[in-house]
């Protein structure tokens, strides 16, 4: 995928990496700190349906293409129109540090 037009960037993300803080019990609790908000091109690859909690909730896998950043790992996530998706995988397509592929998971 190295014949993307800039103009396909046609979305506004928000990066997040999470915060972990001691809980006092042995555990962490962790809360997501916005970093920066960038264009991508957002397609949407595929959706299901799951049970989840006793309820059927509608899963999605997107792959976002944004500009290539440093220090995007698979522990963050992005926030796009209201959702949160998780970053499953990501990956420079071209090997040029030009573009990053992010495959990201969320619920409709």
């Amino acid at each position: 995928m190295t014949g993307i037009a800039i103009g396909e960037m046609r979305e506004r993300v928000t990066l997040q990496s999470p915060q972990r803080t001691p809980d006092g019990a042995g555990g962490a609790n962790i809360t997501w700190t916005s970093g920066a908000t960038v264009w991508a091109k957002v397609e949407e690859r595929r959706g299901q349906e799951r049970l989840a909690g006793g309820r059927l909730a509608a899963h999605a896998a997107l792959t976002l293409t944004i500009r290539y950043r440093s220090g995007i790992t698979t522990e963050m996530r992005v926030l796009w129109k209201e959702r949160v998706l998780n970053i499953t995988s990501l990956r420079d397509p071209d090997g040029r540090k030009r573009f990053l592929e992010l495959t990201c998971e969320g619920t409709r």
